[in-house]
């Protein structure tokens, strides 16, 4: 009986042992069920991807390194360029500043932020600093009396310094880029075209003629006032240069001579698609235009009453000029009164708008004229001398708006100016925009006061550079003048007008409205 319990408890406890190691065995069957062994082509997939993960963070972390490096190295290398560039123009006696990169200086800050730079260069530099703007090392001077000094002392070292750009396309015998005798002789011919006589009695009843047939039509239409100035601007230079207003020539010149205008504005890059190589090859086109013209004209046996004819016929004032002195001449009588004229027209008429008691007085002048005439008469220069307020008008929206902010001259030898020395060939910015809101001179000066001209005073006053100042003051000032009197004695006796889309204005490095300045123009009466 012992025997067979002994017997019994072995076998239940083999019985439990063998049940224990089958529910084992089902275990790890599930697990490998669930969750199988990797297999040789799993476990070289894994690896790859581990290995890629890898390479691929390396790769990354090269790439940033290398980023760094470069950028690191462009950096200390730009600082070493910069050093450089100022070590190399450090010459003792020079106005403190910057230089800025090799080659482009400073132009890029300048042309971008106009007065913003200027104004910053001075906190940090004072009235007078050197740079590099243009394509050449310059001093800026904002110094008043600086600048009166060297707008007064041309020939004694200093000598138009005009971009190449300019000098090009204007040609090289124009009045801004000839110094010395060809200066007097080229001035003395143009002060002859535009004397007070001449204006009387030949360019004022044409002036009148071509703003009464310009402005004849512009009632119930929304216009471009920018783009209206800049034609009438021109057409009205072509009638008093050489009589031609609506023939097909205009029509061919007008275009070309937009592209040449740009031209002049631009770094002198000739590389196609550029304004400058527009720019050059607009004045090819209108140099043929008016030699075509010259030689018609000695062809023919007409006599003619205009500035063309004067130029041809300059030898009767012991100078004679060559034809290419007489393009060149007609070309820069065009310019100038057309970006002077079309730029201060616009601006008068946005500045009437903004402030109607200015737009009112006007108007009452304007009127007053109209009144003592019949409906047909033309102005004369009675009318004319007896714009006041419209003068008045035209000399404060010059100022506020700033048509002209500087000029630009060239040393010819070392020179000393304030305690400096600017080395010979360097170009002298003769920065006169500030002079025009110094409180001193025009208190309240960013308000637009016109009365304040009403003192004559402030036109003889030391540091009035609204037209150039000196031997370079500009001939045709009282030309220009009477075209922007004329055209706003019919503009407001015809017209009222309201701004639309409200278009923004760009003061730097021109005046302008780069998507125009539109009106709606109505009747006055209406």
């Amino acid at each position: 009986m012992k025997f067979l319990r002994e017997g019994g408890a072995v076998s239940r406890a083999a019985h439990e042992e063998g049940s224990r190691h089958h529910l084992v065995s089902l275990g790890m069957k599930l697990v490998t069920f669930l969750v199988p062994p990797p297999s040789p082509i799993s476990l070289s997939l894994y690896t790859y991807i581990y290995i890629l993960k890898v390479e691929i963070d390396i790769y990354i972390m090269v790439v940033l390194i290398v980023i760094i490096g470069v950028v690191m190295g462009v950096c200390m290398l730009s600082s070493a360029v910069l050093r450089w560039n100022e070590m190399k123009y450090r010459k003792k006696g020079l106005p403190p500043g910057t230089m800025g990169w090799p080659l482009f200086g400073e132009t890029n800050d300048f042309l971008k932020q106009g007065p913003t730079f200027i104004k910053n260069q001075r906190s940090r530099y004072g009235n007078v600093f050197k740079s590099h703007i243009l394509g050449c090392p310059t001093v800026v001077s904002m110094d008043p009396d600086l600048n009166r000094y060297i707008l007064m002392n041309e020939c004694k070292g200093i000598i138009p310094g005009y971009p190449q750009s300019m000098l090009e396309i204007l040609g090289k015998s124009n009045i801004a880029a000839v110094h010395g005798p060809a200066h007097k002789n080229m001035r003395g011919a143009l002060l002859s075209l535009v004397s007070p006589t001449i204006i009387r009695d030949q360019i004022l009843p044409k002036i009148d003629e071509f703003m009464r047939s310009h402005l004849s039509n512009w009632t119930n239409q929304i216009i471009d006032i920018q783009q209206k100035t800049k034609e009438m601007a021109l057409l009205s230079s072509l009638k008093q240069v050489s009589g031609i207003e609506s023939s097909s020539l205009s029509k061919d010149f007008m275009p070309e001579f937009f592209k040449l205008v740009l031209g002049t504005l631009s770094l002198p890059i000739n590389l196609p698609n550029t304004n400058y190589r527009r720019g050059l090859k607009a004045r090819k086109k209108v140099v043929q235009m008016l030699a075509d013209l010259i030689n018609e004209r000695r062809n023919s046996n007409e006599t003619h009453q205009d500035m063309l004819n004067s130029l041809m016929n300059s030898g009767d004032n012991k100078y004679q000029l060559s034809d290419e002195e007489i393009i060149d001449q007609i070309i820069t009588i065009l310019y100038s009164g057309y970006e002077t004229v079309s730029t201060t027209s616009m601006m008068a008429v946005k500045y009437l708008y903004d402030h109607p008691k200015v737009l009112e007085e006007l108007r009452k002048e304007h009127l007053g004229i109209r009144k003592r005439k019949m409906a047909e008469d033309p102005l004369d220069w009675n009318d004319y001398k007896s714009m006041k307020f419209t003068r008045a008008v035209i000399f404060e929206t010059s100022r506020l708006a700033t048509i002209v902010n500087g000029v630009l001259r060239k040393t010819i030898k070392d020179m000393e100016l304030n305690g400096f020395v600017i080395p010979k060939g360097w170009r002298i910015y003769v920065y006169t925009r500030e002079i025009n809101y110094d409180p001193s001179l025009y208190p309240d000066p960013y308000t637009f006061n016109p009365w304040r001209w009403l003192d004559r005073s402030l036109e003889t006053q030391n540091y009035f550079f609204i037209f150039g100042g000196g031997t370079r003051q500009c001939p045709g000032k009282e030309l220009g003048i009477a075209e922007i009197s004329t055209f706003l004695h019919y503009f407001v006796t015809k017209y009222r007008w309201e701004e639309v889309g409200g278009d923004k204005l760009m003061k730097f490095p021109r005046v302008e409205a780069p998507n125009g300045l539109h009106i709606r123009v109505s009747d006055l009466y209406s």
